[in-house]
């Protein structure tokens, strides 16, 4: 059995603590350390920034959902917007890639996001949105679901 969550809130910039926070608090019960914790707090920041400034150019009157999963020691995590998407998640990949130069963006999102996490897959269609999907296996994890 595993335990799951879902949220859904609105494209502003002050939602992203917010995500950050609940997912924190959600896999918590898994006892990680806090360096994992930290990893992957910061991807859930990227991630739900990215919708935000790059998916939905700053639109406020948007949606973002995160579902989470928690099963023996893993975490599933998905994040997605139905954005404006990505014409070649290739390229956006890249280190210090950026669409959005003129906001002296760092480029490194995607490259956080892989580096903190076990595996990562990004699905996206221009017009449609983006979906990014995470897991990470943690060390110490308590298994609290069989």
């Amino acid at each position: 059995m595993k335990n799951e969550m879902f949220i859904e809130f609105s494209s502003v910039s002050e939602n992203e603590a917010f995500a950050r926070v609940t997912v924190g608090a959600f896999i918590s019960q898994l006892d990680p350390t806090m360096e994992e914790l930290t990893e992957i707090k910061t991807v859930v920041s990227e991630a739900v920034t990215n919708s935000i400034i790059h998916g939905y150019n700053n639109e406020a009157y948007h949606k973002i959902s995160i579902s989470c999963a928690l099963y023996e020691g893993e975490v599933s995590l998905t994040i997605k917007d139905e954005g404006i998407g990505i014409s070649d998640v290739d390229e956006a990949r890249q280190p210090l890639y950026t669409s959005k130069p003129e906001l002296e963006r760092s480029g490194m999102g995607f490259t956080i996001i892989e580096n903190f996490m076990d595996t990562v897959e990004v699905v996206s269609n221009p017009g449609k949105g983006t979906t990014v999907h995470m897991t990470k296996q943690l060390t110490k994890s308590k298994t609290v679901y069989n």
